[in-house]
């Protein structure tokens, strides 16, 4: 089976501009390409303007359609206003934001500087507040309806995680916005939905997490019941669905695309399929015995 191939008919997105946080590298670059194949004018924003340009120029040519490369900085919320006015000026609106920009440490919490900690929960948390508010307040004041925030979170914002602390309180904080103010604006006109993502390896975001060779002592495949890690089409199908008129009545809706990945972590005794077939066998004889006597 081919986990690249793309689901959505051509033009799913066609009228639709979509603004994708981070989009200049890994899987917000995936979902960009994606989204203006099927159609859409996509505005994607970073810090780094040299690569958001390099990106735009790259995917409009492979795929014919806009790209607008705006640098912005999402930890900040004038800068996040001035970025939502440029792609109006660009685009005439905006009918979704997809928050992608994240950022991560592995690392014993007790190893972390106060300021590394409060880096990722600017970015990851208050970057997508600052982006769901400068939005979202510029469509309640005009009255427009039939818009969609999308969040990527991920499997431990509802589990948490160790050694990962600053991330999963952030994303936390990220997934009970979406489903809060899916309800509370929904009055507006507004959907709010979120995709947590297992293992979906990108060179740049994995080689700071796992850097030298850890990556390849670290098998992400081998926790995954499915046994092998995700493709970036398939994160991008997801998307494109959940920001499409498809997914018109998803609404408040986290969606795992992580293989089983949790799953796996979550069971009790799900470390047991380590134990040989063998050792099964007397394990059931054991049992048997046991019943008899």
């Amino acid at each position: 089976m081919d986990f690249t191939k793309k689901m959505l008919r051509d033009d799913a997105l066609k009228g639709k501009t979509i603004i994708v946080t981070g989009g200049g590298s890994g899987l917000g670059k995936a979902m960009t390409k994606y989204f203006m194949e099927l159609g859409a004018n996509v505005a994607i924003t970073s810090r780094n303007l040299e690569k958001l340009q390099n990106t735009a120029k790259e995917l409009e040519n492979e795929t014919g359609g806009k790209c607008f490369a705006v640098q912005c900085d999402v930890r900040h919320y004038e800068q996040v206003e001035n970025m939502r006015d440029e792609v109006l000026k660009e685009f005439g609106s905006v009918d979704v934001l997809l928050n992608n920009a994240a950022g991560n440490f592995i690392s014993p919490t007790e190893r972390l500087s106060t300021n590394a900690f409060d880096t990722i929960i600017d970015i990851v948390l208050k970057g997508s507040k600052n982006c769901t508010m400068a939005l979202g307040k510029h469509w309640i004041d005009t009255k427009q309806k039939d818009k969609t925030v999308l969040n990527i979170v991920t499997t431990y914002a509802w589990t948490g995680s160790a050694y990962v602390v600053p991330s999963a309180t952030a994303k936390a904080g990220v997934l009970a916005m979406t489903r809060s103010l899916a309800v509370e604006w929904a009055k507006y006109g507004i959907r709010f939905n979120a995709i947590a993502p297992g293992p979906f390896p990108t060179k740049g975001a994995w080689d700071r997490l796992l850097p030298g060779d850890l990556k390849d002592k670290f098998d992400l495949a081998k926790k995954v019941p499915l046994k092998r890690v995700g493709e970036h089409q398939e994160l991008a199908n997801l998307a494109a669905y959940l920001v499409s008129d498809f997914s018109a009545y998803v609404n408040g809706e986290v969606i795992t695309i992580d293989g089983g990945e949790w799953l796996k972590g979550a069971g009790q005794f799900n470390l047991l399929e380590a134990i040989p077939e063998e050792m099964w066998d007397q394990l059931e004889a054991m049992i048997k015995s046991k019943k008899g006597s």
